[in-house]
């Protein structure tokens, strides 16, 4: 794929940021096992802000970078597990502010959305829901947390789970029921965090840790929210939801083609240096091919990611691009940082270098943004009623 000159310069300092600025931080003993603490993320949100690469995907004038500009710029950001939270890239806040551009009046973007550009708040979307409430999960129709009309305000109680980075929060979008006993409608509320009817029950502990903040369970409680701070317009959250969902579920394909870019890159000079059985491990075939497959599997994880940034950049919703895209990229990187431990033997399993990371962080990327199986079940039935047209 060309890209544009632009992208390119962009995705040049932002490499180079990365490679000089963060990757020494990997280290820093402010990571912790629910992510990095708010200390270690404004140290580095700071070398962002001091290099002019503060939120590099959003132009000073506020008009977002094409797709497929996008996809280049946020792969160099995930080169390091820090880097898409020290250049403003990461999720849950990368989403949110696509879809608050997208979506938010002029009043609602001067209160929630400014801050997050300029790296000094962070969000949290409150969508998912617990699974022994019986709520919503990767089927958003069980939404079980309800809003109703009181007056000039709306009253919202419920739980979710699974909300990254609620833990320090400054904006937060919530997802609730506004709908009738007899029929589902949501709608998306923007509010001010911490609130104390939105209350922090527990932070779970994970086998990824690169978001600050890292995934909690949620509860709701009599939470008022003015009729100003709907998000759009009234029971059209599952639309805005749509808005949201391709752009955010393929930003974290770049940005974890990225993390395992440097683990094939990390792995790649474990073999070329380590020694066994008379010769460096990349010339044993048991080596050298599980590397090759890498670089085949990377090459196509790049080209499904630029071709559905494409499709997206088209204006189209990409919904089944999308899709097919996750699937596929999650799928390999996973392959991708399990051949990396594996080719760098004990040394892979340890924390020495940041290839067990990647393989934790991946292994749990395959079930979010919705698990592979779920997209596939999708994939299928779009396939069923293709042949019934036909």
């Amino acid at each position: 794929m060309a890209y544009t000159e632009r992208a390119l310069e962009i995705a040049a300092r932002v490499e180079d940021f990365v490679r000089t600025v963060v990757i020494p931080y990997e280290k820093d003993t402010r990571r912790t096992s629910h992510g990095p603490s708010e200390e270690l993320a404004a140290e580095l949100k700071q070398k962002a802000r001091d290099a002019g690469l503060m939120t590099p995907h959003i132009l000073p004038d506020g008009s977002h970078l094409m797709h497929s500009e996008v996809a280049l710029v946020l792969r160099k950001s995930g080169l390091s597990p820090l880097g898409p939270l020290a250049l403003n890239t990461a999720a849950p806040d990368e989403g949110n502010m696509y879809l608050l551009g997208k979506v938010g009046s002029a009043e609602q973007k001067e209160r929630f959305l400014a801050p997050m550009i300029a790296g000094e708040a962070r969000s949290a979307f409150f969508m998912t829901e617990p699974a022994e409430d019986g709520g919503a999960g990767s089927d958003p129709s069980m939404l079980k947390t309800r809003a109703v009309l009181d007056g000039n305000h709306w009253v919202i109680n419920g739980r979710k789970a699974f909300i990254t980075g609620a833990e320090g929060a400054k904006v937060g979008i919530v997802m609730a029921n506004s709908g009738t006993a007899d029929k589902l409608a949501a709608t998306m509320f923007l509010v001010d965090l911490p609130d104390p009817a939105i209350r922090i029950e527990r932070v779970l502990d994970t086998i990824d840790n690169s978001m600050p903040g890292g995934h909690a369970i949620i509860a709701i409680e009599n939470l008022r929210v003015s009729t100003d701070q709907i998000l759009g317009e009234v029971h059209k959250g599952f639309d805005y939801a749509q808005i949201r969902l391709s752009p955010a579920r393929l930003t974290h394909c770049m940005r974890w083609l990225g993390a395992c870019t440097r683990a094939q890159e990390i792995a790649t000079d474990y073999a070329c240096r380590r020694h066994a059985f008379g010769k460096p491990l990349i010339d044993h075939e048991g080596v050298g091919f599980p590397l090759a497959e890498n670089m085949i599997d990377l090459k196509q994880c790049e080209l499904i990611i630029d071709w559905c940034a494409g499709v997206l950049d088209s204006g189209e919703l990409g919904t089944t691009e999308s899709s097919m895209a996750k699937v596929a990229v999650s799928e390999a990187l996973f392959r991708i940082a399990d051949r990396c431990v594996q080719v760098m033997g004990g040394t892979g399993v340890t924390q020495d270098t940041i290839v067990e990371q990647v393989f934790r962080e991946i292994r749990a990327f395959r079930i979010y943004d919705g698990p592979t199986e779920v997209h596939k079940w999708s994939l299928a039935k779009k396939i069923k009623r293709a042949h019934k047209t036909a």
